[in-house]
């Protein structure tokens, strides 16, 4: 499974690169803090996943980094490719910003 750091996805969001954010958080998370992207909870993400591009580059992130790994195990059952678990989650995005 491919990582990335807080750090890298700075980067890429400065740089523009073309990539999807997906948080798989609740709704109620995201409303507090969020870094962006689509959300889209764990327990509707098989059932919504035709709504993402199975080839785009998509990081995926949660509050610990442990809903984005179930969520990549579970994408990729389905074909999707290029997916990175952002290492951490939001807890790890927070601490890089201080």
């Amino acid at each position: 499974m491919k990582q990335i750091s807080s750090l890298e996805v700075k980067k890429w969001l400065e740089e523009q690169k073309d990539f999807l954010l997906l948080d798989v958080r609740e709704g109620w998370e995201n409303e507090e803090y969020n870094i962006g992207g689509i959300n889209m909870p764990l327990g509707v993400l098989i059932s919504r996943r035709n709504e993402l591009d199975p080839e785009k580059t998509t990081v995926i992130y949660c509050e610990k980094g442990i809903r984005s790994v179930v969520a990549i195990q579970r994408l990729e059952e389905y074909g999707f490719i290029n997916l990175y678990n952002l290492t951490g989650g939001m807890q790890a995005w927070k601490k890089s910003m201080e």
